[in-house]
C-alpha cells in the first residue's frame, strides 16, 4: 500500500500515484523544453529511439506501482463497490496504454500530412509537437474526467460506447489507408483565418509576434490548432475504448497520458517508415471491434477477463506489423514490377 500519512492525515494511494505522474509530466516537460531543445533544431533518429525507450520504461515503472497499490475500490452497475486486485488494475492500465499508444499511429498519419501541408521546416517539427502534446494531456483530461463523471451518473453510456467503437472498427477496416485530409475544411481552421490577423511567413519559428506595432499569429500558430482539433477528434475513439477497458478514470487518464507523451518521440521514429506497416490500420479496427463487442457482452453478464484482453491486442499488434513486413504491399509489387 502507497498510502501516507502527512500532518496527522492519511493520504489515499491514488493521490500518492496522481502526485508521482504528475511529476513525472511536469518534470520532463520543463527539462525537454527549458534544457535540452531551447533552440529549434532537428530531432535524430537516435535521440527519438532514446526518447521512445524512456517513456515505455517510465510507464512500465509506472504500472508496477499500480500493481503495488492495490487492491481498488470499483464501482459497479447497480451503485456499489468490488475490489479489483492490484493485478488486474496493471493489466487494464497496460491494455489501455497499449490501446491508446497502437491508435496514436493514425496520428502520426495525421500530423506528418498537417506539417506537409504547410511546407513545416523539420527543425520546427519538436517545438509544434512540443506545444501540440501539452494541449492534449490538457484537453484529454477534461474529456476522460468529464466523461468518467457522464458513466457515473448514467452507466449505460459505456453501451453506446460499444456500438460506437464496433461501428469505427468496421468503418476504418473499409476505410482507404492512403486517404487524404483537407486542412482548409477544417472549421476552426476556417475561423481563425477569417478573425485573426495571420504572418506569410513562420517569422523564426515563433507562434506570436509583433509586426509592424501589432500583435499577429503566425502559420505555425494554425498548425498546432489543426493538429489540437484532429488529436480531439482521434480522442473520440481512443478514450471510449479505454473507458470499455476500465471504469478507473486514474487508470484511464495515465494510461492515455503516458501514451500521448510517446508519441512526440514515435514520430521522430517512425515518421520514415510508417507507410511500411500497412496492415496496422486493419489490426486497430479489429482491437477496436474487440473493445466494443466486449463492452456489449457485459450486457449478458459475460465479462472476459483483463489479462485475456491484453493478449488479444498485443496478438492483434504483433501480427499486423509482422504480416505488414512479411506480405508486400500490392501496389508495391505492381511498382516492383514496372521499374524490372
Amino acid at each position: 500500500m502507497l498510502a501516507l500519512v502527512l500532518f496527522g492525515r492519511e493520504i489515499s494511494e491514488q493521490t500518492v500515484l496522481y502526485s508521482v505522474f504528475g511529476l513525472i509530466i511536469g518534470v520532463f516537460l520543463l527539462i525537454d523544453l527549458g534544457f535540452f531543445n531551447k533552440s529549434a533544431h532537428k530531432i535524430t533518429t537516435k535521440s527519438a529511439l532514446y526518447q521512445s525507450i524512456f517513456w515505455v520504461v517510465v510507464s512500465t515503472i509506472f504500472g508496477y506501482f499500480i500493481y503495488l497499490d492495490g487492491p481498488y475500490d470499483v464501482e459497479t452497475d447497480d451503485g456499489k463497490f468490488s475490489s479489483l486486485s492490484g493485478l488486474d488494475a496493471m493489466v487494464e492500465y497496460f491494455t489501455a496504454y497499449l490501446t491508446e499508444y497502437a491508435l496514436s499511429v493514425d496520428n502520426i498519419f495525421v500530423i506528418l500530412l498537417i506539417l506537409k501541408y504547410f511546407q513545416v521546416k523539420e527543425e520546427y517539427f519538436h517545438r509544434i509537437l512540443f506545444w501540440g502534446i501539452l494541449g492534449a494531456v490538457v484537453f484529454r483530461g477534461a474529456f476522460i474526467f468529464v466523461g468518467a463523471w457522464f458513466v457515473a451518473q448514467w452507466h449505460w453510456i459505456l453501451y453506446i460506447f460499444g456500438v460506437f467503437l464496433i461501428y469505427s472498427g468496421v468503418k476504418i477496416y473499409f476505410e482507404d489507408s492512403d486517404e487524404k485530409i483537407d486542412p482548409e475544411k477544417n472549421p476552426i481552421l476556417r475561423l481563425c483565418r477569417k478573425y485573426l490577423p495571420i504572418t506569410k511567413d513562420d517569422m523564426g519559428g515563433k507562434f506570436l509576434v509583433r509586426h509592424q506595432g501589432k500583435l499577429m499569429f503566425t502559420p505555425l500558430f494554425l498548425v498546432i490548432v489543426l493538429i489540437e482539433t484532429t488529436d480531439l477528434i482521434f480522442a473520440v475513439d481512443s478514450i471510449p475504448a479505454a473507458f470499455a477497458i476500465t471504469q478507473s478514470e486514474m487508470l484511464i487518464y495515465t494510461s492515455n497520458i503516458f501514451a500521448v507523451m510517446g508519441l512526440r518521440a514515435m514520430f521522430f521514429l517512425l515518421s520514415g517508415i510508417i507507410d511500411k506497416f500497412y496492415l496496422l490500420q486493419k489490426g486497430l479496427s479489429i482491437i477496436l471491434f474487440f473493445i466494443g463487442a466486449k463492452m456489449l457482452l457485459e450486457i449478458i453478464h459475460v465479462e472476459l477477463s483483463p489479462v485475456l484482453s491484453f493478449a488479444v491486442i498485443i496478438a492483434t499488434l504483433t501480427l499486423s506489423i509482422v504480416f505488414s513486413m512479411l506480405v508486400p504491399r500490392k501496389d508495391e509489387g505492381e511498382s516492383d514490377e514496372i521499374a524490372n
